[in-house]
C-alpha cells in the first residue's frame, strides 16, 4: 500500500512492453517466415534452373557426339555427372525424361516409375514440360517428409524441352534455419523486457518521489504545521501541483498568523469593552447609591453627582453609538448609500458642524475657499462623520487659541484631503496603531475619548476603496492625509 503507485505504474508498464514484444514477435515470425519461405523459393528455382541448364549442355554435347539416344541411356558419363550433382545441388535432385517413363534420382536411389508419383505430382511435370518453372508441395510422401519442389524444364538451344528437373527442400530444413533468428530475437526481447523493468522501477520512483513529498507535506498541514514546503521544483503537472501546495502553506500559515491576530483582538476587544463600561456604570451606581442611601444631601454636592452621572451617561451613549457604528461598518453585508458627491461641499458641511467644539477652545479652523469639482463616489453622510471624527481629533489635541488647517486638493486621478493641527503630536512608537480600536493616547486632552473614533474612520475609508495615514509635521502637530479616487468625468 506504500507504493502502490508505483507498483502500479511497474505493471502498467510491464503489461504494455509484454504486450507490444508479443505483437512484435508474432508480425516478426509470420513476415521473417514469409519472407524466408520466399528467399527460398527463389534460391530453390535458381538452383534448379542451373542444373537444368547445365543438364541441356551435357545433353547438346552428347548429341553432337552422335549419341542420340535419351537422357537415361547416357551411360557413364551421365551417371557421373548426377554424383556430382549430389555434391552442389544441397538438395534431392530427380530428372524425368521427356517420354516420362521413369524418374532418375540422385544420392544412389533407385529410379522411380513414373506411375508411383503422388497425386498432384504428375500435373506439376507436365506443367513443367510445356516450359514452365512451377512449385509445389506434393512431393513429400515419395521424399518421406513435407518437402517444397521446384520443377525447371530442361530446355536446349533450339528450344526443345528433353526432360524436367525436380528439386526438392525438406520444409522443416527451410524452418529450422528460420527457428535461430526467431529465437534470438525472442532472447534478445526477454532481455530487454527485463532491464527496461529495473529502467522502468527507476522512472517509477523518480515520478513517486515527488508525490510522496507533497503527501508528507499535506500530512504537516492537516496536523497545523504550515511552514514545511514540498521543495520540489519540476517544470511539469507535478511541478505546479508542488508549487500550489507551497503556496496553499503559505496562505494558510498566513491566514493562522491573521487568525491568531484576530483572535487577540477579540480578547482585547472585550476587555478593552469591559474596562471602558465598567468605570462609567461603576461611576453611576456609586453615585446613585450615596444619593439614594442619604450619604450626600448638600445641595451643591447632589448637583454636582448628578452631573457627574450625567457626563457618564454621556459617555456611555458615545460609547455604544460608536461601537455600533463600528460594527456596522466592519459586516461586509452593510450597505453605504454611495453616489456622485463633492468632497468640497462634504469638507464646508463638516467645518461647519464643529463649529461649536471649536469656538469653546478658541480653535481657528481654516478651510480656504477652493474650485468646486472635487466630485468622488461615495456615500456623504459617512464622509462627513470621517471628517468631524478628524477634525475633533485635532481640536482636541491643539491648545487653546490653537489653529486647525484644512487642504483639499487633486492629485492624477486622486483627491487628497489634509487636516493638520498644533498639538504635541503622535509619538512615533504610537503611529503604526492609532487605528487600531481602543488605542488611545492616555492624555488629559483624550480623557473622555472611547478609543474608537480613528477605527471608525479607517473603516469608512476601507469601505471607499481611500487610505487614511497620519504623520508628525516637522514643527509641531500632525497631519491626517485622506486619500480617495477622484470620480471620472
Amino acid at each position: 500500500m506504500k507504493n502502490k503507485i508505483r507498483f502500479r505504474l511497474l505493471r502498467y508498464f510491464s503489461g504494455s512492453l509484454l504486450a507490444f514484444s508479443l505483437v512484435i514477435s508474432l508480425l516478426f515470425v509470420i513476415l521473417f517466415s514469409r519472407h524466408n519461405m520466399t528467399v527460398y523459393r527463389g534460391e530453390l528455382q535458381n538452383r534448379a534452373e542451373k542444373i537444368a541448364t547445365s543438364l541441356a549442355g551435357f545433353s547438346a554435347d552428347n548429341t553432337d557426339q552422335g549419341q542420340g539416344r535419351g537422357m537415361m541411356s547416357q551411360g557413364i558419363g551421365y551417371g557421373a555427372y548426377l554424383r556430382f550433382l549430389d555434391d552442389v545441388a544441397l538438395g534431392d535432385v530427380w530428372i524425368v525424361d521427356r517420354n516420362l517413363d521413369q524418374i532418375t534420382r540422385s544420392h544412389g536411389q533407385a529410379n522411380l516409375p513414373y506411375n508411383e508419383l503422388p497425386a498432384g505430382a504428375e500435373a506439376v511435370i507436365i506443367e513443367a514440360m510445356s516450359g514452365t518453372t512451377t512449385f509445389s508441395e506434393t512431393f513429400g510422401p515419395s521424399i518421406g517428409a513435407p518437402s517444397l519442389t521446384v520443377a525447371a524444364p530442361i530446355t536446349l538451344e533450339n528450344g526443345e524441352i528433353t526432360g524436367v528437373v525436380l528439386l526438392h527442400e525438406q520444409i522443416d530444413i527451410i524452418r529450422g534455419e528460420t527457428k535461430a533468428p526467431i529465437v534470438i530475437l525472442l532472447l534478445s526481447m526477454a532481455a530487454a523486457i527485463v532491464i527496461s523493468f529495473f529502467i522502468a522501477g527507476a522512472l517509477a520512483e523518480r515520478f513517486t518521489k515527488p508525490l510522496s513529498k507533497m503527501k508528507n507535506v499535506a500530512t504537516e498541514i492537516s496536523r497545523g504545521n504550515y511552514k514545511v514546503i514540498t521543495g520540489v521544483r519540476q517544470d511539469d503537472e507535478i511541478g505546479q501541483l508542488a508549487v500550489s501546495l507551497d503556496d496553499m502553506a503559505k496562505k494558510l500559515e498566513s491566514a493562522s498568523r491573521e487568525s491568531s491576530k484576530l483572535d487577540k483582538l477579540r480578547r482585547d476587544f472585550v476587555a478593552n469593552i469591559s474596562h471602558e463600561l465598567r468605570t462609567p456604570v461603576t461611576v453611576i451606581r456609586g453615585s446613585l447609591e450615596a444619593l439614594n442611601e442619604g450619604v450626600v444631601s448638600e445641595p451643591g454636592m447632589v448637583d454636582d453627582y448628578h452631573r457627574q452621572m450625567l457626563s457618564e451617561s454621556i459617555y456611555l451613549e458615545r460609547l455604544v453609538s460608536d461601537l455600533l457604528d463600528l460594527a456596522r461598518l466592519q459586516n461586509p453585508d452593510f450597505t453605504m448609500e454611495m453616489s456622485p458627491v463633492d468632497l468640497a461641499d462634504v469638507t464646508t458641511d463638516a467645518v461647519r458642524s464643529i463649529r461649536r467644539v471649536s469656538d469653546q477652545k478658541g480653535i481657528d479652523v481654516r478651510f480656504p475657499n477652493v474650485k468646486r469639482d472635487h466630485t468622488v463616489y461615495g456615500d456623504y453622510g459617512r464622509l462627513r462623520q470621517l471628517q468631524i471624527i478628524l477634525l475633533d481629533n485635532a481640536i482636541k489635541f491643539s491648545p487653546q487659541g490653537g489653529v486647525v488647517e484644512i487642504a483639499l486638493m487633486k492629485e492624477q486621478d486622486e483627491i487628497i484631503l489634509s487636516i493638520s493641527d498644533q498639538g504635541p503630536g503622535i509619538e512615533e512608537q504610537d503611529l503604526p496603531y492609532i487605528f487600531d480600536r481602543f488605542y488611545k493616547q492616555r492624555s488629559e486632552e483624550n480623557k473622555s475619548g472611547t478609543g474608537l473614533g480613528l477605527a471608525i474612520a479607517k473603516q469608512i475609508a476601507d469601505r471607499h476603496h481611500a487610505t487614511i495615514k497620519a504623520i508628525n509635521r516637522p514643527e509641531t502637530g500632525s497631519t491626517f492625509i485622506f486619500t480617495i479616487p477622484e470620480l471620472p468625468q
